[in-house]
């Protein structure tokens, strides 16, 4: 599906599309009514393959999870499919292909600074002899991985027993490499005094010595790799990586600096963006995300906790002090508070696929930008506006820091975000359209929470904060429908072609089509 931009695309042209009915395809790691949920397990990022037919998830553990799509995929069209009355799938449907441990806890003994295995980001790279290529990092480390199926090895034709060997066909090389060798084939047990009980020879010995073959079966394993390790290369929590249209860098994003880098070499990087001051109390604002423009090699956006989103041209400079176009939304006179710029922070960046449009997501909204238009968002989402009036109480337990995600469907048509009480939102945004729809990560994505007008949301202070961090914390929204601070969505992704989206909640993932 190629996508269009938005004059071209038909529903433009024939009238505003229909609001799409989402219905619950599959969920994995669901967990039981009142099951206790490990802080490893849950997932930490969402990432699809650029064809859809993959999907990756990393948690709080350092562990990454691939999932792989088995509904129609043999090369028949739907049409065709149509004609000849096959039955057609309901639905994209993924299963369970393999995982492997990405990352481990270390300790920084220069700055006595523990770093954590959780996984930050996960990015697809190219595919190549049926082999698939990622990236993933935590706070400190990018690792590029290779994961392929092999076909299990077996060693056969063996001169011992083989019910005596390994599970392999292997056997034990403890046992017979201090052994000596004697004329006929046995073993002498009496130079080290030791019982021969792994090893079992036919009685008088060998006759002759075969030598072993080795047998391909046809049974598959999946087998991870690391090929490369880029460490070293930030002082700060690395939030952002993302792979460039040529195929061959890729850039890595902190707090204060952006670095280049060619996946070939892990021992050197380029810094192309610095915003660290000469003096640190100068300091006014951080990078919150960084991405590549889908098709030009040399344009990438950072967004920063201003809730500006500068566009900057690697053609320009080496260091790319200077942007190329800078995206900010100016507030209202007067309407300036201690929260503003808290809640004005963009916590995520996407480019769509057409590289026209840039979607942003902050404390309160969604906002969809064009790259010809740097006046202001074409489009503004409201997703938290019923939170206003407890800016203090989000204040007070950190809520407000919480850094949602957002993204955009293939098409361009749509764009989605998560919420509390496990919820998220999905808009329309072609010009004119009013599709907000409002679901619920859980097997009835249209059930809508009671209404608890009775029980008010809690004020936590500062006193009891570290206590009650998590806790029960509900609300009621402008809709009246009751809200829960402690429950989030954070991470979802579209598919790239398809109208479906996964999202994680705590440990569990749910997918969706429409």
């Amino acid at each position: 599906m190629d996508p269009k931009s938005p004059d071209d695309r038909p529903e433009a042209a024939a009238g505003q599309p229909q609001p799409l009915e989402w219905r619950f395809a599959q969920v994995f790691g669901e967990r039981a009514a009142g099951e206790d949920v490990q802080e490893v397990d849950i997932i930490s990022t969402i990432e699809f393959e650029q064809s859809g037919d993959h999907l990756a998830t990393g948690d709080r553990g350092g562990r990454v999870v691939l999932f792989e799509r088995t509904d129609s995929r043999d090369g028949s069209s739907r049409s065709e499919l149509e004609r000849q009355d096959y039955p057609i799938a309901r639905h994209l449907e993924f299963r369970y292909k393999t995982e492997f441990q990405s990352h481990e806890p270390e300790f920084d003994y220069l700055k006595s600074l523990e770093i954590e295995e959780k996984i930050n980001k996960i990015k697809w790279c190219q595919t190549a002899n049926n082999a698939l290529f990622l990236l993933s990092t935590n706070d400190k480390t990018i690792k590029y991985w290779k994961v392929q199926e092999k076909k299990v090895k077996r060693i056969s034709v063996m001169n011992l027993d083989t019910s005596q060997s390994s599970d392999n066909g292997t056997t034990s090389s403890s046992g017979s490499s201090s052994r000596a060798l004697l004329p006929n084939g046995r073993f002498s047990e009496k130079l080290y005094n030791r019982p021969n009980s792994d090893l079992s020879f036919p009685p008088g010995g060998c006759a002759s010595l075969r030598l072993p073959v080795v047998v391909t079966g046809q049974d598959l394993n999946h087998v991870a790799r690391c090929r490369r390790v880029y460490a070293h290369a930030h002082d700060y929590h690395i939030n952002s990586i993302s792979n460039n249209s040529d195929g061959e860098t890729f850039i890595s994003a902190d707090d204060l600096r952006i670095n280049l880098w060619n996946l070939e070499i892990n021992n050197q990087s380029f810094n192309i963006v610095d915003v660290k001051p000469t003096n640190m109390e100068d300091l006014t604002e951080v990078i919150t995300c960084a991405e590549f423009h889908p098709t030009h090699c040399n344009t990438l956006a950072y967004s920063c906790s201003k809730g500006s989103i500068r566009l900057i041209d690697l053609r320009q400079s080496a260091l790319c002090d200077n942007h190329a176009k800078l995206f900010e939304e100016h507030e209202a006179p007067g309407s300036r508070s201690f929260f503003t710029e808290i809640i004005a922070s963009v916590s995520d960046i996407k480019f769509a696929r057409d590289g026209r449009h840039i979607l942003s997501r902050d404390y309160m909204t969604l906002k969809l930008w064009d790259l010809n238009m740097d006046s202001g968002p074409v489009a503004t989402f409201q997703v938290h506006e019923y939170l206003r009036p407890k800016l203090c109480d989000l204040y007070e337990n950190d809520s407000i820091f919480d850094k949602f995600e957002c993204c955009m469907s293939g098409d361009g048509l749509r764009v989605a975000t998560g919420s509390y009480s496990n919820l998220f939102r999905v808009f329309g945004c072609t010009p004119g359209s009013g599709e907000a729809t409002t679901l619920e990560a859980s097997r009835n994505p249209m059930r809508r929470q009671v209404a608890n007008p009775t029980r008010p949301a809690r004020t936590l202070t500062s006193l009891t904060r570290a206590v009650r961090r998590g806790g029960d914390n509900p609300g009621v929204d402008a809709n009246g429908n009751s809200y829960d601070l402690s429950t989030k969505l954070l991470h979802l992704a579209w598919h790239p072609i398809e109208n479906s989206i996964a999202c994680a909640v705590a440990n569990s993932l749910y997918m969706y089509y429409a």
